[in-house]
């Protein structure tokens, strides 16, 4: 494993370093995006931006559909869920925490999940933003229509995965402290899957006005999705969830549980 180093290390030697963390997590349904925190702190206000050098390496976690089967359900069938929070941001911290430790015992890497948030109530990361910059989805925001018919109204953006749709969910970003990366690694935006004006009022409309019926997900042909158990639990309300892990039998009414 690599030492860290002030010294900037090439591409190449980034993927060595990240490689078998990459593929592990592939293995439990999640997919990795590096980037510079640069390239991030570029775009957003000073008051998110992370403190640390421009070539600083990042990496940004999605959660891809099969994590619900390859890693949550395995999760809970082990009775490694205290239930103290949400149990899918349980697993998630549990995975990329044990992961790191893994892949990394002579790195000094900071996670903030996408549920963290500072004291100042904002977020530890802007999770759309960075998913943007890194490549790893296109981030469609009302400055992306001409002329809109919403007018002054407060549209939300949508991140859109090329082969995703809205079948993901973005879910944590790590920072690697002390690796630099070198100009070799040069930015790629995210691939524009939703091109045409009409379709990106489509997308925001779905999303802003019936985020309900989960439709925004499929405004580009997707590759995989949901299965009908993931369905079934993300679409029960979070106070009822914890019941269904019991009437599934994850949880037993002896377990703790606020969810």
């Amino acid at each position: 494993m690599m030492r860290s180093s002030n010294m900037a290390i090439s591409t190449e030697r980034m993927e060595e370093l990240i490689g078998t963390f990459r593929d592990s997590l592939k293995t439990k349904g999640f997919e990795m995006h590096p980037f510079k925190v640069g390239w991030y702190n570029a775009v957003v206000s000073d008051a998110h931006h992370l403190s640390y050098p421009e070539g600083t390496l990042a990496l940004l976690l999605l959660s891809t559909p099969s994590m619900f089967e390859r890693s949550f359900l395995p999760f809970l069938q082990s009775q490694s869920c205290e239930a103290v929070r949400d149990p899918i941001d349980e697993c998630t911290a549990h995975t990329v925490s044990s992961a790191v430790s893994l892949c990394f015992p002579n790195q000094s890497v900071h996670a903030s999940y996408d549920y963290e948030m500072l004291p100042s109530r904002r977020p530890k990361f802007l999770a759309q933003t960075a998913a943007h910059v890194s490549g790893a989805a296109y981030y469609y925001q009302k400055s992306d229509v001409h002329s809109p018919a919403w007018g002054d109204k407060k549209m939300f953006g949508v991140c859109i995965h090329p082969r995703l749709g809205g079948w993901f969910a973005i879910r944590a970003l790590l920072v690697f402290k002390d690796v630099q990366v070198g100009e070799d690694l040069q930015q790629k935006g995210p691939l524009d899957c939703v091109c045409s004006q009409e379709d990106r009022i489509e997308l925001l409309e779905r999303f802003n006005f019936r985020w309900q019926d989960w439709s925004y997900r499929d405004m580009v042909p997707t590759e995989e999705s949901y299965s009908p158990q993931q369905r079934e639990y993300f679409l029960t309300p979070p106070g009822q969830r914890g019941a269904l892990l019991r009437h599934w039998g994850y949880l037993t009414d002896t377990d703790k549980t606020n969810i």
